[in-house]
């Protein structure tokens, strides 16, 4: 295995909350992922106060979401005008950014963060966490009660949500694949 990546949802929290969280899985650098970086509910979150309130904390602030956010500007990556992960997600933009990443990921703790609380209700997990997992990078989801779960822990309970089972008849990767698809 590679390098290890965390992801974290800025959720509601106080914004001491969140930073709490972040030194707790002793992350150095956050990596946002939001298409964009604003929330009218959650102002601590916006860009630029959230930037200050890192800065204060000794952990890095970088801007990907418009790599690998989940509302590009290309309309290569839209179909019927809805988005479309796998567009996303083979367009070169995309891979430059999950490359910088992985490459990030060796010399720091980094945390994708987006919005959401649950990983599984997320881009970052559904889409860029997809995409580090399937080039051997390792990841870990750090939960609003300060729990980490483990990648492999997550794909679990993917599956069963989305009520698929590996059998005799399907492979593990195409049983997850259609799970991730739903």
């Amino acid at each position: 295995m590679g390098a290890a990546i965390y992801t974290i949802g800025h959720s509601n929290h106080a914004a001491v909350r969140f930073i709490d969280l972040l030194q707790g899985a002793g992350i150095d650098c956050v990596a946002d992922v939001r298409s964009t970086p604003f929330s009218r509910r959650n102002p601590q979150f916006s860009q630029r106060a959230l930037m200050a309130s890192l800065k204060d904390a000794g952990i890095e602030y970088w801007f990907l979401g418009d790599a690998l956010g989940a509302r590009p500007k290309d309309p290569a990556c839209w179909e019927d005008g809805k988005v479309s992960y796998a567009r996303i997600a083979a367009s070169a933009v995309f891979q430059e950014a999950i490359h910088a990443l992985i490459d990030g990921a060796h010399a720091k703790r980094i945390a994708l963060m987006c919005a959401e609380k649950e990983p599984l209700d997320c881009h970052r997990t559904i889409l860029v966490g997809r995409a580090l997992a399937q080039r051997d990078t390792e990841l870990a989801h750090i939960h609003a009660d300060g729990r980490i779960e483990s990648q492999d822990a997550l794909e679990q309970r993917l599956l069963h949500l989305a009520r698929e089972q590996v059998d005799l008849l399907s492979s593990r990767d195409a049983v997850l694949a259609r799970a991730y698809d739903k």
